[in-house]
C-alpha cells in the first residue's frame, strides 16, 4: 500500500512562488505516474498537472501552463510541484495521486479514477 504525503502548502501574496512536495513513504515513486490536483470551495475538483513514471513527460492544465513546473528528485522518492506567479484564483486544497498503471506521456491524467493512490491535501491560499 503507497502511502502518500503532501506538503508545501501555505499562504502567499499574488505574484509569489510555494513549492508543494509529494512524497512515498517507505516507498519510491519510480513506478508511478504522479498527477496533482486542487479543488477551491464550491468548485470541481481539477487536475493541474501529470509527471510520467519515466520523468519523462509532463503534462499541464491550461489554467497553470507556464507558471508551474513538476519535477522529481534522483532518488524517485518525491515529486514537487514549484508553482510562481500565483494567483488568488489558484487558492485550493492541493492533492497529489499516484498511478501505477497509466500509459505513456501522462494520457488520461485528467481522470481521477485512474489513480489509485491519493495524500492528504495541503492548502495553498494566495492573499494580500
Amino acid at each position: 500500500q503507497l502511502q502518500l504525503v503532501a506538503s508545501g502548502g501555505g499562504l502567499v501574496q499574488p505574484g509569489g512562488s510555494l513549492r508543494l512536495s509529494c512524497a512515498a513513504a517507505r516507498s519510491t515513486l519510480k513506478y508511478y505516474a504522479i498527477g496533482w490536483f486542487r479543488q477551491a470551495p464550491g468548485k470541481e475538483r481539477e487536475a493541474i498537472s501529470c509527471l510520467s513514471s519515466s520523468a519523462s513527460s509532463t503534462k499541464y492544465a491550461d489554467s497553470v501552463k507556464g507558471r508551474f513546473t513538476i519535477s522529481r528528485d534522483n532518488a524517485g522518492n518525491t515529486v514537487y510541484l514549484q508553482m510562481n506567479s500565483l494567483k488568488p484564483e489558484d487558492t485550493a486544497v492541493y492533492s497529489c495521486a499516484a498511478s501505477p498503471r497509466m500509459p505513456s506521456y501522462c494520457v488520461g491524467y485528467e481522470d481521477p479514477d485512474e489513480y489509485d493512490y491519493w495524500g492528504q491535501g495541503t492548502q495553498v491560499t494566495v492573499s494580500s
